[in-house]
């Protein structure tokens, strides 16, 4: 238990600072100009990464919301709900409002994740062509979606837009916006309450850290730099859009730190 709080400590001060909110959106961008320009220039070496059927890859990215989901999801009500009571804002009724209220916030991620692969896939068909080795003499066939060019074995050629880049930036921008709580969070130093949030808090720092790696292998490894860019330029808007725009609404999931004001410098990037 004591390195379990020593580590939660270690990573608090890093992953839950405000420098770290600031500066990750900027990393990301420079990962994919840095990323894109080694590839382009033939610069990367040869690795296990290269193959999509990597453990991470497989294991981790292919299902990046449902890993960051179902951790995001009790950390939220257990630090909402605990926050509120330390603070005195609420009776018991309002505090359970007030993390249902939080909790919307995935809600808010899901729906931005179904709506933009959604339309990756739509716009990818839309641009798409298929090539094909068809027989001499066969009558050429058009192909309205990439599934259906893959069943013949042909080849999709369209503009796709990288999922990845778009997952993961989103994915990593979120968590690092909700483990803010913790900056303002009390709790007892032996509670039972302490090491489920440590060890919430130390799952979803492990979490982040491989986000921010395997969206580094995507781009040193994979995509053209103009769908790397878009990926992650959706992801960011879609960060920005909500946590740094709609969440400072009063009809919104909120901010995890609702009695900080706006202008305060916890949530300030301009320090």
């Amino acid at each position: 238990m004591e390195r379990l709080e020593r580590c939660g400590r270690w990573l608090r001060a890093g992953l839950a600072a405000g420098r770290v909110r600031r500066r990750l959106p900027w990393l990301l961008l420079a990962i994919v100009l840095l990323g894109s320009a080694l590839k382009d220039g033939d610069l990367v070496p040869d690795t296990p990464m290269r193959n999509k059927r990597n453990p991470l890859n497989v294991y981790f990215v292919k299902v990046a919301w449902a890993w960051t989901l179902c951790l995001l999801l009790p950390f939220i009500a257990v630090t909402t709900y605990q926050f509120a009571k330390s603070k005195f804002l609420y009776g018991p009724t309002k505090s359970i409002l007030m993390v249902l209220r939080r909790l919307s916030a995935l809600l808010v991620g899901t729906a931005v994740w179904y709506v933009c692969t959604g339309l990756f896939t739509y716009i990818e068909n839309l641009t798409g062509v298929c090539s094909t080795t068809g027989k001499l003499g066969e009558p050429h066939r058009l192909y309205a979606t990439k599934q259906e060019c893959h069943q013949d074995n042909g080849v999709w050629n369209g503009f796709d837009i990288s999922g990845h880049c778009f997952l993961l930036s989103y994915c990593a921008l979120m968590i690092v916006e909700e483990v803010a709580v913790l900056e303002s969070l009390s709790m007892d130093q032996n509670s039972k309450l302490r090491v489920v949030i440590n060890s919430l808090f130390i799952s979803l720092c492990f979490l982040t850290m491989i986000w921010v790696f395997m969206f580094l292998c995507t781009a040193v490894y994979f995509h053209d730099f103009s769908q790397k860019f878009f990926g992650v330029l959706i992801g960011l808007s879609a960060w920005y859009g909500t946590y740094r725009f709609w969440y400072l609404k009063p009809f919104s999931p909120g901010l995890p730190l609702p009695n900080i004001p706006l202008s305060s410098k916890k949530y300030s990037y301009s320090r």
